[in-house]
C-alpha cells in the first residue's frame, strides 16, 4: 500500500512538473521600427500592432513589442537597431518566435545601400537564429510608402530595392515570408501620414501577421 501511494505521488507530481513546463505561451518578439512601435497613435501601448496581434492569437501567445522609432537594419545609418536596447530584450525574452519587419527606414537617402542592407540584414537573421532554442523567424516585407516627401523614406527604394532583397533572404534561408506591401496597396486611408499605419492600419496588420502565424 505504501509502494502504491509512492507511486501514486511520483506520478502525480511529473504530471505537474509537466503541466507547469508546457503551460508557457508561445512567445513572440517583434522586431521594427516606429510602424512596429505604434508611432502616430493616441495610445501606442494599445494600439500598435503587437499589441493587437497578442489579443488576436489569444491565451496560448504572449507577444512583445520590440519595436524601436527610427531604427534600420543597416548596422551604419542614423538609428541602427543594433545600437537600441530592443535586440537586449529579443535575447532576454528568448523567445519562441521573431517578427522582422525592418527596411523602411533603410531607405533615407542618407542610409540606404543595398549591398551593406543585404549583408546586415543576413547578418540579424544569423544573430537571432544563435537564440537557444532557436526560434522561428518571420520576415515581413515593409508597408507601402505613401507620401514619399515625408521623414525622408523612399517608397520607390522600398518597393524595387529592399523588398527584393528581403525575398531574397527568405528563399536563402529558408524563412517564411510575410507580405505587407501588396495587402496595403489601394488602403492609403490606413496610412494618414503616408508611412505610419494608424490604429485601423495597425489592427489591418496584425490581422494578416496571425493568419500567417496561425497556418
Amino acid at each position: 500500500m505504501k509502494a502504491l501511494s509512492t507511486t501514486v505521488f511520483y506520478t502525480c507530481f511529473i504530471l505537474l512538473l509537466f503541466t507547469s513546463c508546457s503551460s508557457r505561451p508561445v512567445m513572440i518578439a517583434c522586431v521594427g521600427d516606429s510602424i512596429t512601435a505604434g508611432a502616430k497613435h493616441k495610445k501606442q501601448s494599445e494600439t500598435a500592432y503587437p499589441k493587437v496581434l497578442d489579443k488576436l492569437l489569444g491565451d496560448g501567445y504572449s507577444v512583445v513589442n520590440c519595436g524601436r522609432s527610427g531604427a534600420t537594419a543597416l548596422k551604419r545609418s542614423n538609428f541602427s537597431y543594433w545600437n537600441c536596447n530592443e535586440i537586449s530584450n529579443v535575447f532576454a525574452l528568448r523567445p519562441d518566435i521573431i517578427t522582422i519587419k525592418l527596411g523602411t527606414n533603410d531607405s533615407k537617402p542618407g542610409n540606404w545601400n543595398a549591398e551593406r542592407f543585404k549583408t546586415d540584414y543576413q547578418c540579424l537573421i544569423d544573430t537571432f537564429l544563435s537564440i537557444k532554442p532557436k526560434p522561428k523567424i518571420y520576415l515581413c516585407l515593409p508597408v507601402p510608402v505613401f507620401d514619399h516627401h515625408n521623414f525622408r523614406i523612399r517608397g520607390e527604394v522600398v518597393a524595387h530595392e529592399v523588398i527584393p532583397i528581403i525575398r531574397s533572404l527568405s528563399e536563402k534561408n529558408h524563412l517564411p515570408l510575410i507580405d505587407l506591401y501588396q495587402p496595403f496597396i489601394g488602403k492609403a486611408a490606413l496610412v494618414p501620414d503616408g508611412v505610419h499605419p494608424a490604429e485601423e492600419g495597425a489592427a489591418f496588420l496584425a490581422k494578416i501577421l496571425a493568419q500567417q502565424i496561425k497556418e
